[in-house]
């Protein structure tokens, strides 16, 4: 909760957390008629599909890691009544969470929030500041005098100052990154309600079988001290 991390303006906040959730084949994102109250106090949170066709793998986020802490998935079962290839047992499930923004965008290029490497070699000669704020960083490849100039983002921090020789692929700026990720597993049980049924049955049975136990051993004591008194030492 302590934790900033760096925004797209280059400014500190707050973390976002994404996660997936990969169910077993036939479950999926309740309908929200099924969804239940306490679920539907998480405003604002749109749960989806990874893809059309994998209803099974749900996805949700970025979204601010201190106000949702917690994410509750409204899953809808499989009815094994109806669907002859679902049966009542248990079944693996994998989940995966990401704090704070990723480090590469969807198109493939980097985001502010990771380290940028010098693309040539030689020497720092001139370090531009933007006006909507990052770097201009140009190097002068002393072999052949050909420049290059680097383009940083505003938020990740400088290592290099002008005059400095660097070389190829060498960090030109702090790794501002503070999240991570996280995976586990787990198993979901789909369960017949009869059997629970019969289980609770069972352990009815077994309670009531003590307590005549118990009761036909207090009557069997009883007894024998009855005939104990009855029946006096003759001496």
């Amino acid at each position: 909760m302590q934790l900033k991390q760096v925004l797209a303006n280059g400014k500190k906040g707050s973390l976002n957390v994404g996660v997936v959730l990969i169910l077993p084949e036939g479950f999926e994102l309740a309908p929200p008629d099924r969804i239940s109250p306490e679920v539907k106090k998480m405003e604002n949170l749109s749960f989806q599909n990874y893809c059309p066709n994998k209803e099974n793998i749900l996805v949700i986020g970025p979204i601010p890691g201190q106000k949702y802490s917690e994410i509750i998935f409204p899953i809808f079962s499989p009815d094994p009544t109806t669907k002859k290839d679902v049966h009542f047992l248990k079944y693996p499930m994998f989940v995966g969470g990401n704090m704070e923004r990723g480090q590469i965008y969807p198109d493939g290029s980097k985001s502010n929030d990771t380290v940028y490497n010098a693309t040539s070699a030689g020497i720092v000669s001139r370090i531009g500041r933007k006006e909507i704020g990052g770097y201009e960083i140009t190097i002068v490849d002393v072999s052949d005098g050909h420049q290059v100039v680097d383009i940083i983002p505003p938020g990740p921090e400088l290592l290099v100052s002008e005059g400095e020789s660097i070389k190829l692929d060498q960090p030109l700026t702090s790794n501002p990154n503070v999240g991570g990720f996280g995976q586990g597993d787990a198993e979901i049980v789909l369960q017949d309600p009869l059997r629970v049924q019969g289980l609770l049955f069972f352990f009815a049975s077994v309670i009531l079988a003590q307590i005549f136990l118990v009761l036909k051993k207090k009557q069997f004591e009883k007894v024998q001290l009855y005939k104990m008194n009855f029946y006096p030492e003759i001496t």
